[in-house]
């Protein structure tokens, strides 16, 4: 079942605004519902019957996409100072509240979404929306403790930019996505982090953290009903004002854009023993049906120690250790790429094999049994992530800010299921027909062509 997620006020759907929606009752008794409180807060949880634990998360519909210029890096400084301390908890406070009932606490910043999470016993729930409530509504962001933080994240970036596969990936997606926001990289750059100030911090903080862009989403032992009147209550102990009839903000705009990157070849010059290569295109955004058919492309073409690209580049040619496709969508565009890591001299020789993999997809199409195993591969990826409450957490997350669309398991499943060959090969031939984009991290001049 596919239930589509309108941004419910009580006016649209004639309930009172703190009762629930019911979404979907699923296979095993799991049931779905959602409710649109006051202040236009929005909750859905999936109640998993004899499950002892939860996974609660605080979502805003703000990543880094999101930030003006002079804020660049803000929503992930923000993931780290709202463990730093609010009006009624000190930072320790915070950590001590989830390790002495053995529970987990942590946050991740995207693009186009922050969320804050908790994995907890069922009786803890309580203490974990009280705790994480406080953190989204009531951050302090000391001065001195935003100085730190400044530093930490200055590592942080740091580490990354020692990892070459993360500096092929960052590099890869600036390149593709050319000026749009969604090419910055999440946690800024060394120079934003060092000259943001505290006031521009702030103003994203209280401009993006509102009643109406929050959603939380709940799954494991829990009442959907118990969930809503604890958020309810931590909210106003906060002091936010949550009106009734006040509708939550919009989704963003899912219209295609068209982006300016620069295709060609990309070189980065490391210091490293081993070439990082990605190649790849602009691709579908989140919301495209052809969303499905990606999943199973991705299957075949890289997706495992049976695929195309592990098969052909490691397997018979012995030429990597690592190599694999992806694809990652947004809101209103999205990038595909393939990955492989080899010896600096055989870097033109792996370009070329991953060019022709993707070439002989779009040629010559899937056999019937490349197809029957991508889907089998598929299926049983799907519900074996849904085993954990984390998993289900985070997919009623992407289901209210992301597409819309809520979708049960059997629905999810009979998606993949109904993607043809047909399909997969007419999306491979639009990526291969599409202007590459090609990077190369390794200890290389930026002039090197590797005789492409």
């Amino acid at each position: 079942m596919a239930i589509t997620l309108l941004p419910l006020t009580s006016a649209a759907d004639g309930l009172a605004s703190d009762e629930s929606t019911l979404i979907s009752g699923t296979a095993g008794g799991a049931v779905v519902r959602r409710s649109v409180l006051p202040g236009g807060v929005r909750v859905l949880t999936e109640a998993m019957p004899g499950q002892r634990s939860a996974t609660i998360g605080f979502w805003v519909g703000v990543g880094s996409r999101d930030e003006s210029e002079g804020q660049h890096g803000s929503t992930h400084f923000l993931e780290h100072l709202l463990f730093k301390g609010t009006k009624r908890r000190t930072a320790l406070e915070i950590a001590s509240a989830f390790d002495e009932v053995g529970g987990e606490s942590n946050a991740a910043t995207a693009k186009e979404s922050t969320c804050y999470y908790a994995r907890v016993l069922d009786s803890d729930l309580p203490m974990a929306i009280d705790v994480i409530a406080d953190m989204v509504t009531s951050a302090v962001i000391d001065p001195a403790e935003l100085e730190q933080e400044r530093d930490v994240i200055l590592e942080e970036i740091a580490m990354d930019g020692d990892d070459p596969t993360d500096v092929a990936h960052e590099n890869f997606v600036a390149a593709v996505l050319g000026g749009h926001a969604l090419g910055r990289p999440i946690g800024g750059t060394p120079e934003a982090i060092k000259a943001v100030p505290r006031e521009s911090v702030w103003e994203h903080y209280q401009k993006h953290y509102r009643p109406e862009t929050l959603v939380i989403t709940a799954a494991g032992g829990l009442d959907h009903d118990t969930v809503c009147t604890l958020v309810l209550d931590a909210l106003r102990t906060a002091g936010w004002s949550l009106d009734e009839g006040v509708a939550p903000a919009p989704r963003r705009a899912n219209d295609v854009v068209a982006v300016s990157g620069t295709a060609g070849l990309h070189v980065i010059n490391r210091a490293v023993e081993q070439a990082n290569i990605i190649l790849g295109c602009p691709s579908l955004r989140a919301t495209d049906s052809r969303r499905y058919v990606m999943s199973v492309l991705n299957s075949i073409l890289g997706g495992g120690m049976s695929s195309r690209l592990f098969q052909e580049i490691r397997e018979k040619r012995g030429l990597v250790y690592s190599t694999y496709s992806f694809a990652s969508s947004y809101a209103d565009t999205g990038y595909f790429g393939m990955y492989a890591g080899c010896s600096p001299a055989k870097v033109g020789q792996v370009i070329g094999l991953l060019s022709a993999e993707l070439e002989k997809l779009a040629a010559d199409g899937v056999s019937d049994l490349e197809l029957k195993k991508a889907l089998g591969q598929l299926s049983g990826g799907i519900v074996l992530a849904l085993e954990d409450s984390g998993s289900r957490m985070s997919r009623l997350g992407r289901a209210e800010i992301v597409t819309g669309e809520f979708m049960d398991i059997d629905e999810s499943l009979d998606r993949i299921r109904k993607v043809t060959a047909a399909e997969v090969q007419a999306l491979a031939r639009e990526l291969a027909a599409a202007p590459r984009t090609i990077t190369v991290v390794g200890p290389f001049e930026e002039t090197e062509t590797f005789g492409l």
